[in-house]
């Protein structure tokens, strides 16, 4: 059984798809931070970078987006990798001089108009990656408003779909420059559904190109559907049995939407009436609080860690407790077991994360080749039902493997968390000891350096407590060592690793 369950609060809406009663994919929406990907906007080019041929470009949304010149000149790969699918069609070709342009200035100037799509949410203080390759999703057709090609999507494995989808869509009247894409989903629909869904999307580009036309500054020209109305579709096309939503006027609106779908597949959907909150009742709570952890166990008594840096995300797989090896005497094997638990369990938790970008996963090291082998179709294998694209490389010979996970939007411990103001997001503070040591140093500049004799120092409780404990005295008989007096005091609004230094004299707050 497979379900969907939409939470619903003021600011927030939030999915979780749920497959056989365990969690399998989480999507957090907050009003606040709606989501770009896949908008269209009329852009003003703001700045030109000619090092790296990239411009900044104003869309009205908070930070300026960014362009490289690889997303405005025409790129097909892009387009493949996109949308998991070779061009098996292909029109005549644009110029080959643009095509071949590579100096940006020459395409792009100060202060011009230009129609950009977002392909990547703001992330953090980045902002949104643009493309001027834009392409408008329908439930069955891409349309490539500016690219001459019209193919299949690689997962309709069917030849005689594909070669069905082929003729018709070689067959529709469209203008010579636009392109069309079949989606998975195209593989059930009729020819009549297939040609009223291309004049849509024909109308829809007419109405940007009018609105970029009679509009004078940078604004929204078109978004993608909301997260409830995807969570329809999709219910729709992969054939869920029930949607559950908690909230009345949102289970109203869902009725509404399925309206149109409901002669192609019965769904269910329900209003939550029970006391107890939904998430908590099927457990996604539960879960969501366990991928925002650093350590997570695994049934057979290993672990994994989950680490951030700049660059990258690392997952190291540890034995932990795991007793699997005393009872089958094959210490091999046992670690085979955890490494491909622990494969099943990354798979997951990239999902419900979201992390994307360059990911490392240090498996426990195995001897046999055969084993290696084992554990890197089952992360394969594993990755397959994730939406993003990924692509894994082969495991090395210290037992990593090299992954990236395609990012369009923040993950859950960027929407969810913020840094923290004591440590910046390091996780890390210094030790009473370290503080003392410096406070110890201070002390002394003030004294010999700033002539200054009458001393107050304030800290944080905690570390006042320490001193209290540990160097109080000592530093007392410092500061008497060159003729000074050193009072203590404790003030709770100060950070852990934080102190002051005061004058008995003006009390005026000390430099230090």
């Amino acid at each position: 059984m497979e379900e969907i369950l939409l939470n619903v609060e003021s600011k927030e809406i939030r999915y979780a798809h749920l497959k056989h009663g365990q969690l399998h994919d989480l999507i957090i929406e907050r009003k606040s931070n709606r989501q770009l990907a896949g908008n269209i906007y009329r852009g003003k080019v703001t700045n030109i970078l000619h090092n790296i041929q990239s411009a900044f470009i104003d869309i009205n949304e908070g930070e300026n987006g960014f362009i490289h010149i690889s997303d405005i000149l025409e790129n097909t790969q892009k387009f493949q990798d996109m949308f998991d699918m070779d061009f098996d069609l292909e029109l005549n070709s644009k110029d080959s001089k643009k095509r071949n342009e590579t100096d940006i200035s020459k395409i792009l100037k100060i202060d011009q108009a230009v129609l950009v799509q977002v392909v990547k949410e703001p992330i953090g203080t980045k902002g949104a990656r643009l493309t001027s390759n834009l392409s408008i999703p329908g439930r069955y057709l891409v349309l490539l408003p500016n690219a001459e090609h019209r193919g299949v999507s690689r997962k309709i494995e069917d030849r005689a779909a594909r070669d069905r989808l082929k003729k018709l869509i070689r067959a529709f009247e469209m203008p010579k420059e636009m392109g069309l894409i079949c989606r998975t989903a195209s593989m059930d629909a009729t020819a009549e559904m297939l040609i009223q869904e291309a004049n849509d999307l024909l109308k829809t580009w007419q109405t940007i190109v009018d609105n970029f036309n009679n509009s004078t500054k940078p604004t929204c020209l078109y978004e993608e559907s909301d997260l409830i109305k995807r969570a329809i579709i999709t219910c729709v096309d992969k054939k869920f049995d029930r949607l559950l939503v908690d909230d009345y006027d949102t289970f109203q609106r869902c009725k509404q939407l399925y309206e149109k779908y409901s002669t192609e597949h019965q769904l269910k959907i329900e209003l939550y009436r029970d006391k107890a909150a939904m998430f908590e009742r099927f457990g996604v709570e539960k879960e969501i609080d366990k991928a925002l952890r650093r350590k997570i166990w695994m049934l057979s008594g290993g672990y994994l860690f989950f680490d951030r840096t700049e660059a990258m995300y690392t997952i190291d797989v540890n034995s932990g407790r795991s007793t699997s090896q005393s009872k089958t005497g094959d210490v091999e094997e046992s670690l085979v077991r955890i490494n491909m638990e622990a494969a099943e369990e990354i798979a997951k938790q990239l999902r419900l994360r979201n992390i994307g970008g360059l990911i490392i996963c240090d498996f426990i090291d195995m001897r046999s080749r055969k084993n290696q082998r084992r554990v890197l179709d089952r992360l394969k294998e594993a990755m397959k039902d994730d939406s993003a694209k990924c692509t894994i490389l082969g495991m090395s010979e210290f037992g990593l493997i090299e992954m990236t996970r395609q990012r369009s939007r923040e993950s859950l411990t960027q929407t969810l968390y913020t840094a923290c103001p004591y440590c910046g997001g390091s996780g890390q503070i210094k030790t009473h000891e370290s503080i003392s040591i410096e406070i110890e140093r201070a002390l002394k500049k003030l004294i010999m350096q700033q002539q200054q004799f009458g001393l107050e120092l304030v800290a944080h409780p905690e570390l006042d407590h320490y001193l209290d404990h540990n160097d109080k005295k000592y530093l007392r008989r410092v500061a008497e060592k060159w003729n000074a007096s050193l009072k203590f005091a404790a003030r709770d609004t100060l950070h852990l690793n934080e102190y002051q230094f005061y004058s008995t004299t003006n009390g005026k707050k000390l430099d230090v």
